[in-house]
């Protein structure tokens, strides 16, 4: 029979005891919402999950993807040990950068351990790193590659690009899509290079005279055609969204619009303050139009573009400038997701001015949806007010979307803010006593409870 390795020593304190009886209740379905922000917290603080919960957290996991990355940070050593031993927490070793032993994981290990063992070296060594791939990577299976080549979001620098480049060139698909979103982050890179006289090409600055004043105007022309280099750098014929609606004018995005945004949003957004010459605020207030003279879908798509570049360039200043200057695109979400580049400082007043400007509108669950919590100050009040506003107004669809901003608020409103939403619930409950307004509200505030002992008990 063969030994079984022994768990290894743990590096962090286990959570205090309170905390560890409440993540058992947790576990058990109690309140399993708020299982990430636990999770989350714990780690934050540098304690670890008890080893008698790890089973059944490992479980969760299972069945939860979104809840992996969270899992990893928290279960410690004994975490990875036992999902080294069964295979359906097998997904832990990939989620992480514990690749459950040292450097002979890499020749020895499974592909997850060995995305663990290149993600941790990359976070120290990405030299290295890239070295010690570069000596197997002609041999490895296409899925393998993919999944090595992913490591590089981590520390990715200008250093890469030569890599970067010759996985351009990859027999896999994936690996090839994967290299061209990375170069799409090093903007002074050759591939940026090649996307800026792209995209150069289907926007021209232009003068024109508009009741007697001169003004300058961004025109647009959409590529007429694609080609094997446009595909080769990570623009496919029809891009994700292509059939989507185009928006208040009806019919679908298009072929070419979609070439567009997506060649935007690869551009290093550099390209435009220079061809311009003037700041990201003064760029994202200048009137588009394209030949045919659809003002509205020409801004659309350049909007677009432009914000999945500084979401993806990771540029606040363009961030900043796209939530502030008045920028009005049908895909409120698309600035919501720009939220995360700003500096922390700022986060919370462009969140609430977001949450104003869609109030009352069908996107603001989905604008709500992203835009990361916890929810304090400023943004907590906006929040509480459209939580009101929703919930006096007795129609069918405010009781959907009180619901739906519910089910959010519960896990990233401070807790904070359980007195003035218990006052809010208990006013709606005397006055309908069977309502939707007055149930979601009490189980809020529960929930908001809830949390502030959880967090408590972790940070005692």
């Amino acid at each position: 029979m063969e030994a079984v390795a022994v768990a290894p020593d743990e590096e962090l304190p286990v959570v205090p005891r309170a905390a560890a009886r409440r993540l058992a209740r947790i576990l058990a379905g109690e309140q399993v919402k708020v299982l990430p922000e636990w999770l989350d917290a714990a780690a934050r603080g540098g304690r670890r999950v008890p080893a008698r919960l790890l089973p059944d957290l490992l479980e969760k996991g299972r069945g939860d993807r979104m809840l992996r990355p969270a899992i990893a940070r928290a279960a410690g050593h004994r975490g990875v040990w036992l999902a080294l031993r069964n295979t359906d927490w097998a997904y832990l070793i990939g989620s992480g950068d514990d690749p459950g032993g040292g450097d002979e994981v890499w020749e020895t290990g499974t592909r997850q351990q060995r995305v663990a063992f290149l993600t941790r070296l990359r976070g120290s060594d990405p030299a290295g790193a890239r070295e010690t791939l570069g000596t197997v990577w002609a041999r490895e299976p296409a899925p393998d590659r993919a999944a090595f080549l992913g490591t590089f979001a981590r520390g990715l620098s200008m250093d890469d690009e030569a890599f970067l480049e010759g996985a351009l060139e990859d027999r896999g698909k994936d690996v090839r899509q994967l290299a061209s979103d990375l170069l799409a982050r090093l903007p002074d890179s050759a591939y940026g290079l090649r996307m800026a006289s792209r995209a150069r090409a289907c926007l021209r600055a232009e003068t024109r005279t508009v009741r007697e004043r001169r003004q300058r105007w961004v025109v647009v022309e959409p590529p007429e055609t694609h080609d094997e280099d446009l595909a080769r750098d990570g623009v496919p014929f029809h891009p994700s969204g292509s059939f989507a609606p185009g928006g208040a004018g009806g019919g679908p995005v298009g072929t070419r619009a979609a070439w567009l945004r997506e060649i935007l949003a690869r551009t290093p957004l550099s390209t435009w303050t220079d061809l311009f010459a003037l700041p990201p605020m003064e760029v994202v207030c200048l009137p588009i139009t394209d030949a045919a003279g659809d003002a509205g879908r020409a801004a659309r798509d350049v909007h677009i573009g432009w914000a999945r570049a500084a979401l993806r360039q990771r540029d606040p200043a363009w961030a900043r400038a796209l939530l502030k200057g008045g920028v009005v695109v049908d895909e409120p979400d698309a600035l919501a997701d720009l939220l995360t580049v700003l500096p922390d400082g700022e986060r919370e007043g462009a969140a609430a001015g977001l949450i104003r400007w869609v109030a009352g509108g069908p996107e603001l669950p989905r604008v709500l949806e992203r835009v990361p919590g916890p929810w304090t100050g400023e943004l907590a009040d906006s929040v509480v007010a459209t939580l009101s506003t929703a919930a006096d107004r007795q129609t069918h669809r405010h009781e959907h979307t009180l619901t739906l901003l519910c089910r959010l608020a519960d896990q990233r409103l401070s807790p904070a803010f359980a007195p003035r939403l218990q006052e809010l619930a208990g006013r709606h409950l005397t006055a309908d006593p069977g309502g939707v307004a007055g149930a979601v509200l009490t189980e809020l505030t529960e929930t908001l409870r809830f949390r502030a002992e959880m967090l408590k008990e972790l940070h005692p």
